[in-house]
């Protein structure tokens, strides 16, 4: 793939007539939204466009970068990666993995580009706006199966599909399961991306419909269930990959077989379903298992630590090649540098 087209996207963002250093914009607009929060609370796109780099100030820095057939260098490839990191905050996930993959080269991912359009520009603007005093939540609404189906049957021809696995863990940075009654979440983003650059995208997950008090905890593991639209839901680690329609088929396959499928806190909980998509999706998360009282499994507190541990791998690969990787202690500049995956 050309330099010119690996970061084509710019030259729709922004008009040509700009003349005004582009790396150098780029550079100072990644690095000062690079401050990641050490809080509790999850990553937050209103926490990392704080301080220096307001709301305003990245919308402008978009609109005014310009691009030419310059050489693309390992600073553009960093610079696009943690680019990737503050869409992935703001939770426009769909226009993060375009921006990582603009960092694989060469692109054997799809035998086109997925190049930003002006689409892409007004979905930025409109998430900028309401991000002001927003807090993140918790709560999913329930959503069935066909409602999953129906999102990506919208009669579009597909350009490149990808998965992104998300844990949300009790404690942040360690492998607690509970933090009193809170146990945490894991679930999943698909994105199918189509040849008129628009694209659908969904984030959901599994987990119980209490059916009493006691349902899906220790006492009483099994429970009724709901796959969920996690949409709005935080996330503390996420691993992301572009997919084959197969793939990405089998998974739409297993949320189906999902829909009312029993509950159990031991063997069948959000991160089983999780894992179960990631494995399809062809990623590997080893050691995912933890105890509690009267039972234990796979469970996010010790899914994420996994993570952060880089106990997880690319089933294609071996590796963690072509892995998009973003944590709540490492910044996306910080994972390239020492995965070695700009070298591919």
């Amino acid at each position: 793939m050309s330099r010119l087209l690996q970061l084509s996207f710019l030259a729709v963002l922004f008009p040509l007539s700009l003349l005004a250093q582009p790396q150098q914009q780029l550079a100072a607009i990644v690095t000062e939204g690079n401050h990641f929060p050490v809080n509790t609370d999850a990553p937050s796109a209103s926490a990392e466009l704080s301080g220096k780099l307001t709301r305003k100030q990245l919308l402008t820095a978009f609109k005014q970068l310009d691009v030419s057939d310059a050489a693309y260098n390992e600073t553009d490839r960093d610079n696009l990666y943690k680019l990737a990191g503050l869409l992935t905050r703001m939770k426009l996930y769909p226009l993060a993995m375009k921006c990582f993959l603009k960092t694989l080269t060469p692109d054997s991912l799809t035998n086109e580009t997925l190049p930003f359009s002006s689409q892409d520009q007004q979905i930025l603007e409109a998430q900028l706006q309401p991000l002001q005093g927003t807090r993140q939540t918790t709560n999913s609404k329930f959503i069935h199966s066909d409602k999953i189906l129906e999102t990506f049957n919208d009669g579009k021809k597909a350009l490149a599909y990808a998965m992104i696995f998300h844990v949300r863990q009790p404690v942040r940075g360690k492998a607690k399961v509970h933090k009193l009654i809170y146990t945490g979440h894991t679930y999943i983003t698909l994105i199918k991306f189509n040849v008129d650059s628009s694209y659908a995208t969904l984030s959901f997950g599994f987990g119980p419909k209490k059916d009493n008090p006691l349902s899906s905890t220790p006492l009483m593991p099994s429970s009724s269930s709901t796959l969920r639209d996690d949409t709005a839901y935080p996330w503390d680690e996420i691993v992301g990959k572009f997919i084959s329609k197969r793939r990405f088929e089998k998974i739409l396959q297993l949320a189906h077989q999902y829909d009312g499928l029993a509950y159990h806190l031991n063997k069948n909980n959000c991160t089983d379903f999780g894992l179960k998509a990631a494995n399809l999706a062809g990623l590997e998360v080893k050691d995912t298992k933890g105890k509690w009282l009267l039972g234990g499994g796979n469970n996010p507190g010790t899914t994420g630590e996994s993570i952060l541990l880089g106990k997880f791998a690319n089933a294609d690969t071996g590796n963690q090649n072509r892995l998009y990787i973003d944590t709540a202690r490492v910044s996306p500049l910080a994972i390239l540098s020492v995965s070695g995956r700009s070298k591919e």
